[in-house]
């Protein structure tokens, strides 16, 4: 039988599809038209389009498959405002929804549903496993907020009769990303020499094919009704520059802002930026640095325990994913180790 995998464009999915193709899987991805679905091309599986807030067309698109890995999500660090909560809800948590009522009035045998480490509960004296609940009243951004509801839109499927498993993601590192993600732009402005500064911090990173392991492994061993979190190691942002460095061969950048000093940049940056430069990227993001900031350690106990997960390395992903940045030009290599060097400003 067919396998629906959502999200296919992304870095998660994209992944995943590539090992279920390996796997001698047959594969349908639903994408977006009109979004960047490079991430796809020259795969052999069966491309449909379409939008997960219509639920005609998502039962449409369900219609034929056993088993779904739903990955799609509108990823954000990003505080709150109406336009952006209304877009993350709907892509999120309406698209969710309409995905687990798709499978069950389509019989649908198994899904997947990719969680976030975001939604997981935060307590500062250990690290967090699916026990610990989320407290709602602290700081959160609307993304981790969205996928919270989406657990609990699995919860009440599961109640309903659907056997739905949540595959809890962290930081993602690796290879095929094509968008690029957060991390991916890091790994590239780092080897390009574009990175002016980074801030102190530590966050749980996973590696790409850890991830896809562990949505492989949830979908043939996975409770129903559960959670697993899956993460390949704890970094502090020190330990990654010291990775991105021995990766490129490129030196750190020489400017480290303290933690406190970059949160109120970014709330500074976060109320001018998209009042008057919409377009430009926006790396640190108050949420982005309260997040690091909080040096948050994930317990994988359950993962390993019920279904047998075993991380590898999260360097050895990195370096995957400056090879595969390498390949498709994104990255201009380097002979020899070389200092930071300020990109020329353009005075024309």
């Amino acid at each position: 039988m067919t396998i629906l995998v959502t999200g296919a464009s992304g870095h998660l999915g994209t992944n995943l599809v590539r090992r279920l193709l390996d796997d001698g899987h047959s594969v349908r991805v639903l994408l977006r038209e009109g979004s960047n679905n490079a991430a796809v091309d020259g795969l052999d599986l069966d491309k449909v389009y379409g939008d997960l807030r219509d639920f005609t067309r998502v039962k449409a698109v369900v219609k034929g498959c056993n088993r779904i890995y739903h990955c799609a999500a509108k990823v954000s660090t990003l505080d709150s405002n109406s336009i952006l909560e209304r877009e993350i809800y709907d892509c999120n948590v309406l698209g969710t929804i309409h995905i687990l009522q798709a499978a069950l009035e389509c019989d649908v045998s198994k899904v997947v549903v990719s969680g976030s480490f975001s939604a997981v509960g935060h307590n500062p004296e250990k690290p967090s496993d699916e026990t610990i609940p989320f407290y709602p009243f602290s700081p959160h951004l609307p993304y981790g907020f969205s996928k919270t509801f989406v657990e609990h839109e699995c919860l009440k499927a599961f109640a309903n009769g659907l056997n739905v498993v949540v595959a809890v993601s962290c930081a993602i590192l690796g290879p095929h990303d094509y968008k690029p993600s957060r991390m991916g732009r890091t790994l590239i402005d780092f080897a390009n020499g574009k990175l002016p500064a980074y801030v102190p911090g530590g966050f749980e990173f996973v590696a790409a094919r850890d991830i896809v392991e562990g949505h492989i492994l949830a979908m043939s061993k996975g409770r129903p009704g559960q959670k697993y979190i899956f993460s390949s190691q704890f970094l502090t942002v020190d330990d990654l520059m010291d990775i991105f460095e021995e990766v490129t061969n490129r030196d750190r950048p020489p400017l480290k802002i303290p933690g406190a000093m970059m949160a109120g940049i970014a709330k500074v940056a976060d109320f001018i930026l998209p009042r008057f430069f919409p377009n430009v990227p926006r790396r640190f993001t108050s949420g982005a640095v309260r997040i690091l900031r909080m040096h948050r350690h994930a317990d994988i106990s359950k993962a390993k325990n019920e279904l047998g997960y075993q991380p590898t390395s999260i360097k050895a992903s990195i370096q995957s994913a400056y090879d595969d940045f390498l390949r498709r030009g994104l990255i201009t290599p380097v002979g020899k180790r070389i200092a930071f060097t300020r990109p020329k400003e353009n005075l024309s």
